[in-house]
């Protein structure tokens, strides 16, 4: 198990075949990649910011909890924070099992933890200003189903 928090751009590329390789008692491993979205055109950057005392623990244990619940062979989270524009990474979650389901279930839990748990504060910021991001009642329901 790997947790990254990280102000520097990652290569998704590299870390997916480093992570993938070798796996030779793992059926799959899936990935997501969260990106930097403009959807009304205006977005000139984002902004996130963390604790660091806190973070890193937090994602380790959530990583963890995923680990205990299903049959995983690793775990990658790479989640940064600073100043990026519309396009950039922000954050990857890779998980490795002898079968799919697990993978991208425990997939699918890290990312809904991360949109709604972890302790990331996000600024949007545009042509009339910064405004930090709220969180969403979609973000929160998702977890219910965990």
């Amino acid at each position: 198990m790997r947790v990254a928090v990280q102000e520097q751009p990652f290569d998704f590329g590299a870390e997916a075949a480093a992570f993938a390789a070798g796996r030779h008692d793992m059926g799959a491993v899936v990935t997501f990649t969260g990106i930097v979205r403009d959807t009304a055109g205006d977005l000139a950057a984002m902004e996130i910011e963390h604790y660091p005392g806190m973070t890193a623990k937090a994602l380790e244990k959530i990583a963890a909890e995923a680990s205990t619940r299903w049959s995983l062979g690793d775990v990658l989270v790479i989640h940064r924070y600073g100043r990026m524009v519309p396009g950039e990474m922000i954050m990857m979650v890779a998980t490795a099992a002898p079968h799919r389901v697990d993978a991208f279930e425990a997939a699918e839990f890290l990312m809904d933890y991360l949109k709604s748990r972890a302790p990331f504060w996000k600024k949007e910021i545009g042509a009339d200003g910064a405004e930090w991001v709220a969180a969403k009642d979609a973000d929160e329901d998702a977890l219910t189903r965990w």
